[in-house]
């Protein structure tokens, strides 16, 4: 059984960091491109980053320069460290693991930026 598990989420002030994880398990992890996504509430999920099974990255233009995405294959984790957080970045993230049509996706962690 394939399982994704995000931890990490919480309350965090404007300016402030947190660091998301992400804990795969059913899967040959390191043969899987990951990424993180965001979603608000009535919105459309979007991307906020990605990294291949070589640890290529890919960042949405918003979180440049503040997120940085990385893996861990030995621990089968994928970590989105979240830096200078802006009340627009809350949202509920979610990861996802793909490998050609394959697709699995966690539950999500909610992540609220206010004062």
């Amino acid at each position: 059984q394939v399982q994704l598990v995000e931890s990490g989420g919480g309350l965090v002030q404007p300016g402030g960091s947190l660091r998301l994880s992400c804990a795969a398990s059913g899967i040959a992890f390191n043969i899987y491109d990951m990424g993180w996504y965001r979603q608000v509430l009535g919105n459309q999920r979007e991307l906020v980053a990605t990294i291949t099974t070589n640890g290529g990255t890919m960042y949405a233009g918003s979180v440049k320069g503040r997120f940085t995405v990385a893996r861990d294959n030995a621990k089968n984790t994928v970590y989105l460290q979240m830096n200078s957080l802006k009340p627009e970045d809350t949202a509920v993230y979610s990861c996802k693991a793909s490998m050609g049509w394959r697709n699995y996706w966690g539950q999500g962690t909610q992540v609220i930026v206010s004062s």
